[in-house]
This record gives C-alpha cells, sequence and structure tokens, in this order.
C-alpha cells in the first residue's frame, strides 16, 4: 500500500468516526420520511405513543434485533446517552471498516490467483 494511500484511508476513517461518534449526536429526533409515513392519521399522546386514529405504525412490532447491545442508536448498560450514542457510532464505522479492509483484501488476493 503507497503511503498516499494510507494517509488517505486513515484520514477517511477519522472523518468517519467523528462524524459517527460527535455529530450523530445533534441529529433530529423527529421521524423521518418512512416513519412519518407510516404515523400520519394516528393521533399520539407527549410520549409519542399511538392514542387513536388509524395508521400503519398500530401494526409495528419490536424486530429482532431490539435486545442486541447496539440497539436503538447505543450501547446498552451506558447510562451517559451522549457518550453511548457516540460510542455506538464509532463502533459501527470500525466494525463496517474492519468488515470492508477484509472483503477487499479477499477480494484482491483472488484477483492475484487467477
Amino acid at each position: 500500500m503507497t503511503r498516499r494511500l494510507g494517509w488517505f484511508l486513515a484520514g477517511g476513517l477519522l472523518v468517519a468516526l467523528l462524524l459517527a461518534g460527535v455529530v450523530s449526536n445533534f441529529a433530529s429526533s423527529s421521524p423521518d420520511g418512512l416513519d412519518a409515513t407510516a404515523r400520519e392519521g394516528c393521533t399520539f399522546n407527549a410520549e409519542g405513543e399511538i392514542t387513536g386514529g388509524t395508521c400503519i405504525a398500530q401494526q409495528e412490532g419490536s424486530h429482532q434485533l431490539a435486545d442486541s447491545p447496539l440497539a436503538d442508536y447505543g450501547i446498552r448498560g451506558i447510562e451517559n446517552s451522549f457518550l453511548s450514542t457516540a460510542l455506538a457510532g464509532a463502533a459501527g464505522v470500525l466494525i463496517t471498516f474492519g468488515i470492508g479492509a477484509g472483503l477487499f483484501r479477499v477480494a484482491r488476493r483472488r484477483k492475484q490467483d487467477a
């Protein structure tokens, strides 16, 4: 790997870690487009629970990974929400980078063997 490529990858990883670990804490907590559309037609109380009406969101259930350590954009067990979100974002970036680097290395080896 050339020195220039190494600096480029390190810089990209640093920017991704900063965005996921810091900037993500300032993202809007309002429902995104899909959630907002699914909630159309229902009424809600102050906690965001459905109190009436008819909408798609009434049929939603918890997903299979709801009990995982990184569920709900945080790390379970860390009470500080800013730190929990920052660490979950950083962990996601590092896991994704690791998987991508591993796949790239495997693909590169196959190309050299052919």
